[in-house]
């Protein structure tokens, strides 16, 4: 099972996540992202190499498509905040870009 991200080791990986245009959800424990192709095939692309991923973990990202632009927000709901599958799926997201 997951566990919930805290102290200096969250505040590292969020470093890292920002730098790679992550960025703090203001009013609750996750992270955010929007991905933005050259079209609709791109983006729904991507969301079907990441939803393998997402399912071969067992954590599914909460997720927006309109034509181009994936908004994606990560968060752990069984333990109420950031965990490690969450650093894992938006470090994939990135890498399958």
């Amino acid at each position: 099972m997951a566990e919930k991200l805290t102290g200096d080791a969250r505040e590292s990986v969020l470093a890292n996540l920002i730098e790679s245009g992550w960025e703090p959800v203001a009013d609750r424990d996750a992270i955010r992202k929007t991905f933005v192709f050259a079209d609709f095939t791109e983006a729904f692309a991507f969301m079907t190499r990441t939803a393998l991923y997402a399912e071969k973990w067992d954590h599914h990202p909460e997720w927006f498509n309109v034509y181009k632009t994936v908004d994606v927000t990560l968060t752990t709901h069984d333990v109420g905040g950031l965990s490690d599958l969450d650093v894992k799926l938006a470090r994939k997201m990135d890498a399958l870009v």
